[in-house]
């Protein structure tokens, strides 16, 4: 006995093994809460990775937009034939008539260089809201999925758990017609709804697929790459006022702050090229060597005449332009998303309501009514099909519940990519 006594430990340390691995790769794959596609999202999902990149790199171009020209140095070698001397020609500074080296420093007019730095600060805001506008899209679409994720797991093990219940109801149809107490037509009637359930439970099961597959794309992993199931929903929080929201979009949206960015960089440009009226001008400064020693020294002043008045008035005007257009833009933005935060609190307040009427009101109803037709079919007070009505009715309520769940995460995610936070 002692022999199979062994074999029979290590089979159940095998299984438990076994169960502590799947246990432990579960954990490991995302999919089980929206946290986990969150956290994989952030790390891994090009596209954001990418909007920060142009982000950092409009950060570094405040600095060299607010900075100098570079100086240049000229030199001008005079008299390189060494006319009327005893030397043959030449390019070495030491060995020509004379050598001018003059450096030059541009210097912009006033102001258009701290302009210049304004307009590549508000390029740079813009490049890091445009960033967070992307990734509260990107989370808006994964709490999405991951809610349409749950409702498809949620409905395919839903309708096994009825298309059980059907089983059931399907053997008590034939144990009663066995006894010639129903007509086979009840029985008949129970086989077509296990083959419709059947049916149904397939289309459920495709749809999970799609979702897992969306959810991947989403991600950026392979088609294929699994997901664990998912457990529960996250917690639907009370909304604030109307208007907390509305301010909390208007501040903190940041699609309507890239607006606003570009609109400040429209203005400050626009500051810049009227400011482009007046002269630049570049300091130099020249000594000239004879031979090897310098014999005098020169200054430079350059300065820039700007005729071109026509061609500066309509770059001034394309630039009054451009500062109308962000304005419209931020505006229109402004407007279309206070209406959509409207009516997503609306779909959300209707999604809630309906929820607490399936769960309160409509689910306790059904299923007390199967069980009262359950009873009354077996005591042969009431048809078949009143049963199989009350059997589709409790299948009806849960999903319709379970529908209104996944309507408030809907709607609540929506709500998140308007005002740019999570509640």
């Amino acid at each position: 006995m002692r022999p199979r006594a062994n074999t029979i430990r290590r089979l159940l340390c095998a299984s438990l093994a076994a169960a502590c691995f799947t246990a432990t790769a579960q954990e490991s794959l995302p999919g089980a809460n929206v946290d986990s596609l969150l956290e994989y999202a952030r790390t891994h999902n090009p596209e954001y990775a990418a909007m920060r990149f142009d982000a950092e790199a409009a950060s570094e171009r405040i600095l060299p937009a607010g900075a100098l020209p570079d100086p240049t140095l000229r030199v001008e070698m005079m008299d390189i034939t060494n006319n009327g001397q005893d030397t043959s020609p030449s390019l070495l500074p030491g060995r020509v008539g004379s050598t001018k080296y003059t450096v030059i420093q541009p210097l912009p007019f006033w102001g258009k260089r701290g302009l210049k730095r304004d307009v590549a600060s508000a390029e740079a805001d813009a490049a890091r809201s445009a960033a967070a506008a992307t990734w509260t899209d990107l989370a808006a679409k994964v709490k999405a999925a991951y809610a349409e994720y749950y409702r498809a797991a949620v409905s395919v093990r839903l309708t096994k758990e009825i298309l059980d219940l059907a089983a059931r109801l399907a053997q008590i149809a034939q144990a009663r017609y066995a006894s010639g107490l129903v007509p086979q037509q009840d029985v008949l009637r129970a086989q077509v709804e296990q083959t419709t359930m059947a049916s149904e439970l397939i289309a459920m099961e495709t749809e999970q697929h799609h979702v897992h597959s969306r959810i991947n794309a989403l991600l950026r992993r392979p088609d294929a790459a699994p997901l664990a199931d998912p457990v529960a929903l996250r917690p639907v929080p009370a909304l604030p006022a109307p208007a907390a929201l509305q301010q909390r979009l208007a501040e903190r949206n940041p699609q309507l702050a890239t607006q606003q960015m570009k609109l400040t960089a429209a203005e400050k440009n626009s500051e810049l090229v009227v400011r482009n009226r007046y002269p630049d001008f570049a300091l130099g400064i020249a000594p000239t060597q004879v031979r090897r020693s310098v014999a005098e020294w020169g200054v430079m002043l350059e300065v820039s005449i700007p005729l071109q008045q026509n061609s500066r008035r309509a770059q001034e005007r394309e630039a009054q332009a451009m500062v109308a257009a962000a304005q419209a833009r931020r505006d229109a933005l402004q407007t279309q998303m206070l209406s959509d935060l409207s009516l997503n609190m609306t779909a959300f307040d209707a999604a809630r309501r309906t929820e607490v009427l399936m769960r309160n009101s409509l689910k306790p109803q059904a299923e007390l009514n199967y069980q009262s037709a359950l009873v009354a079919y077996q005591n042969g007070k009431v048809e078949f099909a009143a049963l199989l009505e009350a059997q589709r009715q409790i299948r009806r309520s849960r999903l319709e519940e379970l529908k209104a769940q996944v309507d408030a995460q809907l709607r609540l995610a929506d709500i998140e990519r308007l005002i740019g936070e999570t509640l």
